[in-house]
């Protein structure tokens, strides 16, 4: 494809320019009116915000229930509780995943992103039924997004014989990063867990991404040792805690030194900034070098029917979680569901600078704040040098 230029946008709410782009590249940032009019023009953006396309740093897309009717939710009140919920339902489920997880994707593109990071069941309940699935579908959907997969065992891993070669396996077949969950509340051996996952992790050369609901003084020594292990292991900058609940448990000022510790390791943290429980206390943790990322988390399944997948209302619900309003916040949230994502999972070349990926979004806007504030629908998302959604709807055949 040749150059073609988007015309009169202005990046991150800063003055007018014009952004000439060369297929997946962005070749040339000029001000506003002095690209060639000979060029191309893949859109005149009318002076709108252009924004580096959002970061979807954590779901669950093998779950979710999406397109399908209106599903009452009949999980039990713990976590456990909606695990096993979760297994029978899905089980023997009618509708394959492809027909409710690439509908799912379609609606996200749509909102403005185009990485993301999904955890896949593994699970002896049904083998590698999911990570086949999600296989398949990040190679329908490679020419418009990134789509990192995780080997996830929700329902334990040693309390699950046949759990962990079910991973190993997983790992051969193309999966990412090796997740893991509650080291002691759901596996009941922390040490032995950690070492597991770590261990596989360093044999196959892969990332780790690892549930902590653990709360209070227990997730906080299970931390420690994820960075014990980062470091003993060689896998500094590649780590995600997710969730971390446990660090919601602790005034800021008792953190310092494990959020220092965090920061020199690489290990990111990624909040959903979830109402009803603690969460981590992401502006010190910024503050000290902490790479703190967003997801939506589960989006309309088993768990729970909340959840729309829209990264710029993810921003807004971190904002209120924290109490944010001032422009520099919302900033702030902004960059947790967009950049933030982008070096957790480490993304290359992410930004509007010259070199950077051409996966964009445009909408109307002033600033950041007001991105975020808003979260107009009058969105378009450009990927690769092509217009792949308009006004939130994906295109179906984008051009």
């Amino acid at each position: 494809m040749n150059t073609q230029v988007i015309r009169n946008v202005r990046p991150m709410g800063t003055a007018a320019v014009d952004v000439l782009i060369n297929t997946s590249v962005i070749e040339a940032v000029l001000p506003a009116g002095s690209a060639s009019p000979e060029l191309p023009c893949l859109i005149d953006g009318q002076g709108q915000l252009l924004l580096p396309a959002l970061v979807e740093s954590h779901v669950h897309l093998d779950k979710t229930l999406w397109a399908l009717p209106w599903r009452p939710n009949s999980a039990g009140p713990t976590r456990n509780d909606r695990i096993s919920n979760e297994q029978v339902l899905l089980k023997d489920f009618a509708i394959p995943i492809a027909e409710r997880a690439g509908p799912l994707i379609e609606h996200c593109i749509a909102r403005g992103s185009l990485y993301f990071r999904s955890h896949v069941d593994v699970q002896t309940a049904w083998g590698l039924r999911h990570v086949e699935a999600m296989l398949a579908l990040r190679q329908r959907y490679q020419h418009l997004i990134d789509l990192q997969l995780v080997a996830f065992p929700q329902g334990g891993m040693l309390i699950q014989p046949g759990t962990e070669e079910l991973m190993e396996q997983a790992l051969a077949l193309g999966v990412d990063l090796v997740g893991g969950i509650d080291p002691a509340a759901i596996d009941r051996d922390p040490v032995r867990h950690l070492e597991t996952i770590f261990g596989m992790a360093q044999r196959h050369d892969r990332g780790v991404d690892i549930h902590l609901h653990d709360p209070g003084d227990l997730g906080r020594w299970e931390i420690e040792r994820i960075a014990d292990m980062t470091q003993a292991h060689g896998l500094q900058g590649r780590v995600m805690i997710s969730h971390a609940y446990a660090l919601g448990a602790f005034a800021p000022s008792d953190l310092l030194g494990l959020a220092d510790r965090l920061a020199e390791l690489g290990i990111a943290i990624m909040t959903c900034a979830p109402p009803q429980v603690t969460v981590p206390p992401v502006a010190m943790l910024r503050s000290r070098g902490v790479t703190v990322c967003s997801g939506s988390d589960g989006i309309r399944d088993t768990w729970s029917p909340m959840g729309n997948g829209d990264m710029l209302e993810r921003a807004m619900l971190i904002a209120l979680r924290f109490g944010w309003s001032k422009d520099e916040d919302l900033a702030m949230a902004f960059d947790i569901a967009s950049a933030g994502g982008a070096q957790a999972m480490g993304i290359a070349n992410y930004g509007l600078g010259v070199g950077c990926q051409s996966r964009l979004l445009l909408l109307p806007a002033e600033n950041l704040a007001e991105s975020v504030v808003s979260r107009s629908l009058q969105r378009t998302v450009i990927s690769n040098g092509r217009i792949v959604a308009r006004d939130g709807a994906f295109v179906t055949n984008p051009a």
